[in-house]
């Protein structure tokens, strides 16, 4: 099992300080983006926000869109009937229940429409500064092969993750982890040799030989 403080000291070091996947210009254009985005690429969601927003600039606008009109703006980010209901409902309630402001508070994110833990976590890490374990397929597969959690479940995950890592750290071990899994660590053939947590990962579920890696790399981890 990797040292979580070693394993975010890396990856801190190694990624830009600001880590943004989605464009948006506030909690609100942050809030739908995020539901837009389940299963496809943020740069889709991204070509799309602007339209969107364009068109329906407040909740309270695209709460009462016409939902084939919504259908017909986002339809190139895949799932775009189930999403356009979700993006109408998640407006209405923001406009409605919450008065135009997207909440912070965990239960009450998680009552919007298409809002799971995953983005819900995206939403208070990103827009409100607070702590974030951020559960995706990258950084579930990372955090496993670092021996961090053993679970498969998302939410299994998250407990594991908050329970080692100080809250100050968690949205950023979450944002740096996740663009090393797309960068680096990835499903079929992970970059092990150009990884910087090789000195420190035991590369659970991958294979224990390590002949083809360069010598410099084979060091054990400090302490070990």
């Amino acid at each position: 099992m990797a040292n979580i403080d070693a394993v975010y000291d890396l990856l801190d070091a190694s990624y830009h300080p600001n880590i943004e996947f989605i464009e948006s210009k506030s909690t609100y254009e942050h809030l739908i983006a995020v539901i837009l985005s389940a299963q496809t690429t943020d740069r889709q969601v991204n070509q799309v926000l602007p339209k969107l927003f364009a068109k329906f600039p407040e909740p309270g606008d695209l709460a009462a869109a016409d939902r084939s009109e919504v259908e017909r703006i986002i339809h190139s980010v895949g799932f775009y009937r189930v999403k356009a209901k979700n993006i109408i409902a998640a407006a209405r309630a923001v406009h409605e229940r919450f008065h135009g402001q997207v909440p912070c508070d965990l239960d009450e994110l998680l009552t919007i429409p298409g809002v799971g833990r995953k983005s819900a976590h995206v939403i208070r890490g990103a827009q409100f500064g607070l702590p974030a374990v951020i559960v995706d397929t990258h950084f579930s597969r990372v955090v496993r092969r670092l021996g961090l959690a053993e679970s498969a479940d998302p939410e299994k995950i998250e407990y594991a993750i908050a329970g080692q890592l100080d809250e100050r750290r968690q949205y950023r071990f979450s944002m740096t982890v996740n663009l090393h899994g797309r960068d680096v660590c990835h499903a079929r053939k992970p970059r092990c040799a150009a990884c910087v947590l090789l000195g420190v990962c035991p590369r659970i579920g991958l294979p224990d030989a390590l002949d083809d890696l360069p010598s410099k790399r084979k060091a054990a981890p400090p302490g070990a």
